[in-house]
């Protein structure tokens, strides 16, 4: 199947001429939260007019995770017309347009809204003079699940998923029981009937393409049970963005189509491997790559100091590309999981892997490793580009490449890489630490900073530390 990249409208009348000529009746609008996650509200296209291009709609921001108190709740939801989409998932003909937000009352964009940031940053990297475009390409992973089920409350705490694919069914009773079901960490690049969700991941994909999203490849990941990765092609920073909360929406809505759930969730299998979410980086000028070169695996200086920056403050990186408790049940050695902090040409075990299947200019880049599908892509890919400005302007050098097969070296060894942090609360800790470099050119902010560290201690580190775990029982019961 050929699909056309949708012509999509400019200007606010382009905007009521594509909703008409796609005879959409409603716009949905919808703006990300702090911590990543798209809200929306929809609206008859009839009782709205150009001026809601400029003037926005109302809506209460005390609601919004991370956002404003109860005393200070008006904010208001300005669409961006470039952004509309015909949306495939409303009974009724809906154009989805994405929002930025405003203060009412001083008529500025607001601080915490991610997609704000992400556009700062881009402003930013232009008036350095290094680069005027930062191109990012991900590969996010999710398993695609039969079932979950989980509780927690004062007397229970469970979870329990399945899948037809799992290993663990190979002895089900199914009327019948075919097998084919992958084993644990060997679920890559089988095919049918082994791969049972070539189709749905193909209906994904397809799902994407008509939206315009670029897509690379898409296949089974490594992990029994349904696990998958659908690559996205390379673009412009805040456009990528953009598309990861498409990526997103599709992906959950086509799996429920289907009487099937996913989950973005890095580690939701023990001994298996879990979903990361490797982060393709490169500069641009005038249409030319910048990170092309005669130095290590064919980088440039530029290109190496860019990685010195991604390496000095990965922890603090960390803390937006790898935001959740669960993160670090992934960032564990033996799963593939990068996690120590060096650069690498083909090297899979280090945090920075520079790809080798091209010596092409445009396809020198630095594939950072560590972030997973969690992350609000904002705000994990303005940090990641913020690390690379500030290597190439203190030429921050990388350090020696890591080329050996880590399982082959001693402790002693890699004693001298650092690693990626242990836990949620080490990569929060660095960013209070370590944010200098984020809020150059006024980026990332004070009240960003301190409102997602502050929203992570109490709603997910203190939460998870007063919960007893079920692990506990096994160990410590019968004490």
């Amino acid at each position: 199947m050929t699909l056309k990249k949708p012509k999509t409208p400019k200007t606010p009348k382009e905007f009521f001429e594509y909703a008409k000529e796609n005879n959409a009746e409603m716009m949905d609008l919808k703006f990300v939260d702090l911590l990543g996650t798209w809200q929306h509200c929809t609206f008859p296209l009839d009782a709205l007019d150009e001026d809601v291009f400029e003037d926005g709609v109302g809506f209460d921001a005390s609601s919004i995770r991370g956002w404003q108190s109860v005393n200070m709740s008006d904010m208001l939801a300005v669409p961006d017309p470039v952004t509309a989409r015909m949306d495939a998932f409303f009974a009724e003909p809906t154009v989805s347009v994405i929002a930025d937000i405003v203060d009412p009352i001083a008529k500025k964009y607001y601080t915490r809204d991610p997609r704000y940031i992400a556009r700062k940053g881009e402003e930013y990297l232009k008036k350095t003079g290094i680069a005027d475009t930062c191109c990012i390409g991900p590969e996010p992973e999710f398993f695609i699940f039969d079932q979950v089920r989980f509780e927690q409350n004062q007397h229970r705490g469970m979870y329990e998923i399945d899948s037809v694919e799992g290993a663990w069914n190979s002895a089900r009773f199914e009327e019948p029981n075919l097998g084919y079901k992958p084993s644990f960490k060997g679920g890559y690049f089988p095919v049918s009937p082994t791969d049972t969700y070539q189709d749905l991941r193909g209906e994904m994909t397809n799902e994407m393409r008509k939206l315009g999203i670029g897509i690379e490849a898409h296949h089974h990941e490594v992990a029994t049970a349904g696990q998958a990765e659908i690559d996205m092609k390379y673009g412009p920073l805040l456009e990528i963005a953009d598309q990861f909360m498409w990526y997103k929406y599709v992906i959950k809505n086509v799996a429920k189509r289907n009487n099937k759930t996913v989950t973005f969730m890095p580690k939701p299998i023990f001994q298996d491997n879990g979903s990361g979410m490797h982060s393709h980086i490169s500069l641009w000028k005038n249409g030319k790559p910048l990170f092309a070169g005669d130095r290590y695996a064919g980088l440039s200086e530029l290109a190496l100091h860019a990685a010195g920056g991604i390496l000095k403050h990965t922890a603090a990186i960390l803390a937006f590309a790898a935001p959740t408790t669960n993160s670090y049940r992934r960032l564990v050695p033996g799963f593939e999981a990068p996690v120590n902090l060096a650069l690498s040409g083909r090297n899979r075990s280090a945090a920075i892997r520079i790809p080798m299947y091209s010596a092409k200019p445009k396809a020198k880049r630095l594939e950072f490793r560590c972030p997973d599908p969690t992350c609000n892509g904002y705000l994990a890919w303005t940090a990641m580009m913020m690390a690379c400005i500030d290597g190439i302007k203190n030429k921050i050098d990388p350090g020696e490449p890591l080329d050996r097969d880590i399982y082959e070296m001693t402790p002693e060894e890699l004693t001298g890489y650092k690693h990626t942090p242990r836990s949620l609360e080490e990569a929060v800790n660095a960013l209070e630490e370590d944010h200098a470099f984020l809020m150059a050119g006024n980026v990332f902010t004070d009240d960003v900073i301190e409102t997602w560290a502050s929203y992570k201690r109490d709603n997910e580190l203190r939460e998870m530390a007063l919960r007893p775990h079920p692990y506990e029982f096994h160990l410590y019961y019968d004490n």
